[in-house]
Order: structure tokens, then C-alpha cells, then sequence
């Protein structure tokens, strides 16, 4: 019996592990251009972008870390890859990819989009609907991490703020919508927000609404406080100083007597304040929950639909999956490229110094001989000086 129990037990591990899928990847590898077909929108304009295949300024291993980087600048940038129609029904969908603003950014989209199948991949553009927008955009004092989805037709952009990164390293962006209508958003595999897909966006009618037939009150009090009635001013009030002279002090020849002012009642608690007046709320009769917010029946593309005032992002490292261990395992990739650019960033600016260093030790080195030789020129010159004045002295005797 216990055979047969652990026999059930691999087998559904087994189901459990073989249920996980990969959708798309792409490492931007060699050949990754036969996978892309890049859009023609823009081109009759003059501001169709192009793409360079390259790993930057900065890598641990070239080949490896290439990516595709936008060129040149103010340009807008469409490119797109299809691959088999899927629906995320009962499963997470996971949208992982890895963004470096080598530009050092200060206006232009980083953003990443699924798109539902029949998408004209030649005159992809803005136009063109999508399921899911995600990634960072940037543009003077915006600096955030977008995520949309679209239901019914109207896109929503969800009312979290959510941090986005701007140097000029590599970082990696993972986005998690799970079928209980949760998400998760990390950066660098580290949560950057989460919530709740029927909290953090506006595709349901709200539950409650005011009341339609409720109004405020005509004889609504809204004073706090009231004067007194029952305070009266005391007798003798208005003869009453404000101070007395200091009996052990001299009044000053500038000293000007002020006087009390007018009297003012004293105030109580206004026993007909009832507060300030809130609508009251009521079940709202167009609410209808839906469960379905997470799903997406048609997945069939992802695609970069950007516009970069500076130019210079480099992508790469894309995933779609159905489960968040298949992302973790290709972060490495991404996370091997931090590793191996930071290296060569800090061997880079090593050297830099270094070489900083050699020319000010080169500049002074000169200085000095400089100074050397002025002083040794003077030293000629005045030599040359005295022997004159001696000639001179001899020839007058």
C-alpha cells in the first residue's frame, strides 16, 4: 500500500512539474532576427527607429549578454515576435525581462506589451491593442513602473505607484498576475508592489454609491461652536487693565498704554452641531464581480512599442510563462549579466583613475622641470648680469 501511495505521489509530481510551460524566450541570441519582424509605421515619417544587436559598453561575457538597443535618438521603436496562441485560464502569467538604460535616461518608454493574436507585425504601433502593457517609463519628473491590462476594450493603468529603476545598469522586471486576481511586481527579484487586480484598477463599477435620494438637510447645523448665551460680561470688565506697572520698575519715556480691545464672548460646544454632513452610501445596482479579471483567452505576441527622446536601452532576457520558478530560472541569465557588467564598470573606472592619476603626476612631473629650468635660467642670466657689471668696472679703472 505504501508503494502504491508514493507511486501516486511521484506520478503527480510529475503532472504537477510537466504542467508548467513555457510560452516565449528570448536571449537575443544568434539568429533572433529571423524570430522578430520589426514594424515599417514610422518609416514613410522619417522617425522609424532601428535596433542594434549589442551588449553595451559593459559585460562579463559578450556573446552571452547581447541585447537589442534603440538607435538613434528621438525615434519611435516597434518591433514584435509571435508565438502560439494561449490562454492563462487557472494559471499565472509571468512577464519577465531585463531593461538597461545605458543613456542614462531622461525621456522615453521602457516598456514591454502582449498582444492578442491578429497583430499586423509590419505596421505594429501606439494603435494596436494589447492585453498587457508592463515596464518602466521615464520623462522628466515621471519615473515609474507602468502596468495595464485591457478588459473590454478599455486599457487601465493601475492606481499604485510603482518605483522604476533610471542608472545606467541592468535590472530585472518580473510581473506576476495570478488567477485569484492578485499581482505581483519585482525588480531585481525583489518586490517592488503587489495588490489586487479588482482594487488597484477601475474595470469594476464601485459597490456602494451615494445615495441618489439623500440630500443634506436644510436646517443642517454645521457650526462647531456657538457663542455662550448664558455668559454675560462681567461688571466693571472695560475697567479691568490689562497690566499693572511693575511696582519695582520705571515706565520708559517711549511707553505707549495699550488698551483692552473689544470685549468677546467666550465660546461652548454648540449643543446642535451634528458634524460635517456625509453622504450616505447605498449598494450600487450596475456593480457586477467578475473573477475573470486576471484571464486573457488570446496571448500571441510580445512586442516593444517605445518612443525614446535618448536613445540607447538595451532588452533582453524575455520570458512568458504559466510559472514563477521557470522566471527565477532565467533571471540567472539576467543576473549573470549585472555581475559581469559591473565588473567591467568597476575595472573600467579603475583604470580611469589610474590614468587621471598618471597624467596629474605627468602635469606636475612637467611643472616642476618647468620651474627647474626658469630657475636655472635665471641663475645664468644673472650670472651673466654680474660678469658684465665686473667688465665693466674694470674698464672704467
Amino acid at each position: 500500500m505504501k508503494g502504491t501511495v508514493f507511486a501516486v505521489a511521484v506520478l503527480f509530481g510529475l503532472v504537477a512539474i510537466s504542467s508548467a510551460t513555457v510560452f516565449f524566450s528570448e536571449k537575443f541570441d544568434k539568429g533572433w532576427e529571423d524570430r522578430w519582424v520589426h514594424s515599417e509605421s514610422k518609416k514613410a515619417e522619417g522617425t522609424q527607429g532601428e535596433w542594434k544587436w549589442t551588449a553595451g559598453k559593459f559585460f562579463g561575457n559578450e556573446e552571452e549578454e547581447k541585447g537589442i538597443q534603440t538607435t538613434p535618438d528621438a525615434r519611435f521603436y516597434q518591433t514584435s515576435a509571435g508565438f502560439d496562441k494561449f490562454s492563462n485560464k487557472d494559471k499565472p502569467l509571468v512577464l519577465q525581462y531585463s531593461v538597461k538604460h545605458e543613456q542614462s535616461i531622461d525621456c522615453g518608454g521602457g516598456y514591454i506589451k502582449i498582444l492578442p493574436s491578429g497583430l499586423n507585425q509590419k505596421t505594429f504601433n501606439g494603435d494596436a491593442s494589447y492585453n498587457v502593457m508592463f515596464g518602466p517609463d521615464v520623462c522628466g519628473s515621471t519615473r515609474k513602473t507602468h502596468f495595464i491590462i485591457t478588459k473590454d476594450g478599455t486599457n487601465h493603468l493601475v492606481k499604485r505607484e510603482i518605483r522604476t529603476e533610471t542608472d545606467e545598469f541592468t535590472h530585472l522586471y518580473t510581473l506576476i498576475i495570478n488567477p485569484d486576481n492578485t499581482y505581483v511586481v519585482n525588480i531585481d527579484g525583489k518586490e517592488a508592489q503587489k495588490g489586487s487586480l479588482k482594487e488597484d484598477f477601475d474595470v469594476l463599477k464601485p459597490k456602494e454609491i451615494k445615495d441618489p435620494n439623500a440630500s443634506k438637510p436644510s436646517d443642517w447645523v454645521n457650526e462647531r461652536t456657538i457663542a455662550d448665551p448664558a455668559d454675560v460680561k462681567p461688571e466693571g470688565y472695560d475697567d479691568i487693565p490689562e497690566s499693572i506697572p511693575d511696582p519695582d520698575a520705571t515706565k520708559p519715556d517711549d511707553w505707549d498704554d495699550e488698551l483692552d480691545g473689544e470685549w468677546e464672548r467666550p465660546t461652548i460646544a454648540n449643543p446642535e452641531f451634528k458634524g460635517e454632513w456625509v453622504h450616505p452610501m447605498v449598494p450600487n445596482p450596475d456593480f457586477v464581480d467578475r473573477d475573470d479579471l486576471y484571464l486573457f483567452e488570446d496571448n500571441a505576441f510580445v512586442g516593444f512599442e517605445l518612443w525614446q527622446v535618448k536613445s540607447g536601452t538595451i532588452f533582453d532576457n524575455i520570458i512568458v510563462t504559466d510559472d514563477v520558478a521557470e522566471a527565477a530560472k532565467f533571471a540567472a541569465l539576467t543576473e549573470a549579466a549585472q555581475k559581469g557588467e559591473k565588473e567591467a564598470h568597476d575595472a573600467h573606472e579603475k583604470a580611469e583613475a589610474e590614468k587621471r592619476a598618471a597624467e596629474e603626476e605627468k602635469n606636475k612631473s612637467n611643472e616642476d622641470d618647468s620651474e627647474d629650468a626658469e630657475e636655472e635660467s635665471a641663475t645664468e642670466t644673472e650670472k651673466a648680469e654680474t660678469g658684465t657689471a665686473a667688465s665693466e668696472d674694470k674698464d672704467e679703472l
